[in-house]
């Protein structure tokens, strides 16, 4: 025979509450799973790269240049610029950019580096 146990109003009211937190909880997992899952505003609202609205900067002619124009060039500090200027007078103005490469600490990592920065024009 089958007995049914009779609950008490304070059951049903606990009973209630814990089904009413659990729901909370459920909910608030699933929203935190959301919101992990949503791209960034940020990185939806910039179509174009920041590059692309930068003019392109002129080309630094070699044989012109200033110590502190050199050392706006990515990599090269106040040091190297000062080199550059020395090997510049010294032997000469440059013929081609390989020939930066004949100053002490530029290689040919540096000068890829600089490619399309740099330029030499011929000197009268």
């Amino acid at each position: 025979m089958e007995t049914h146990r009779k609950t008490a109003p304070g059951e049903r009211a606990l009973l209630g509450l814990t089904a009413l937190f659990l729901c909370l909880v459920l909910g608030l997992y699933f929203h935190d799973r959301q919101a992990l899952r949503a791209p960034a505003a940020l990185e939806t609202e910039r179509a174009a790269p920041i590059e692309a609205l930068r003019p392109a900067p002129e080309p630094l002619d070699l044989n012109a240049a200033t110590e502190e124009e050199l050392t706006a060039l990515p990599g090269i500090g106040e040091v190297l610029a000062q080199r550059i200027v020395a090997h510049r007078a010294a032997k000469g103005p440059f013929k081609t950019l390989e020939e930066l490469t004949e100053v002490p600490g530029i290689g040919p990592a540096k000068l890829a580096a600089l490619e399309g920065l740099v330029t030499v024009e011929e000197t009268e």
